[in-house]
């Protein structure tokens, strides 16, 4: 098998395990070994996955990028960026997602949920694409069109999830809200606005950190960089 298949079965290996984890074996699971048991077998499992994508992804051959990348298509990616690292911060408070965030769903979806009830989940989805527009090649492709498919099967299922396990909370945020970005304050169901500051300052702390931090480990200078450095 060669080095880009190792690639794609490490990133199926990932992928497969989580959803697997998350979903159909987490009950069975936190029942043979606890809630402390399961947290430690998930952690494990996704550290190991992990582990073996970065590895397979440095031992890939180089291969041609499928297209050339413009300015212009590296300046898209950075305003993309810039939206996901909103989505991802704004995604950390108040999140109904997250267990035993909050009681009861509000009225109104605000911020980065006015825009998609699944934030964070669409956060890495982006970043799934942006790294395939400005790194086309084979290897890079693979890893990040199977992160981006994680997260958005990932936010599919979570409303699966939420709606049996928790349906007077999911249902009604889910009437207020969107699976897919902005369709909600397409359709009317949420207005575009009410972002906390946390959200827009601490997406702009990020976005920079994160976008410099490829000079130093990469070699690239990606983001605002590019035109800074």
């Amino acid at each position: 098998m060669d080095g880009t298949a190792m690639v794609a079965l490490a990133v199926g290996a990932f992928v497969g395990s989580h959803l697997a984890l998350s979903h159909p074996l987490r009950a069975p699971l936190v029942r043979l070994l606890g809630n402390g048991g399961f947290t430690a077998l998930y952690a494990v499992v996704a550290l190991a996955a992990l582990w073996w994508i970065s590895r397979t992804y440095k031992d890939a051959p180089p291969t041609a990028p499928l297209w050339d990348v413009s300015d212009g298509l590296w300046a898209f990616g950075t305003v993309v960026m810039l939206i996901a690292s909103v989505l991802l911060v704004g995604s950390l408070i108040g999140n109904p997602a997250m267990p035993g965030m909050v009681k009861a769903a509000p009225a109104q979806a605000r911020g980065v949920y006015a825009i998609t009830r699944h934030p964070m989940l669409w956060s890495f989805a982006l970043w799934g694409l942006v790294h395939i527009l400005v790194y086309p090649v084979a290897a890079n492709i693979i890893v990040a069109s199977g992160m981006a498919a994680f997260a958005l099967i990932g936010a599919a299922a979570l409303d699966a999830k939420k709606s049996a396990l928790l349906p007077d909370l999911w249902e009604p945020w889910k009437r207020v809200t969107s699976y897919v970005p902005f369709q909600a304050i397409v359709q009317g169901r949420a207005k575009l606005g009410g972002f906390r500051p946390h959200d827009l300052a601490g997406g702009l702390v990020v976005w920079l950190a994160a976008t410099w931090a490829h000079i130093p480990l990469g070699g690239i200078a990606a983001g605002v960089w590019r035109w800074l450095s």
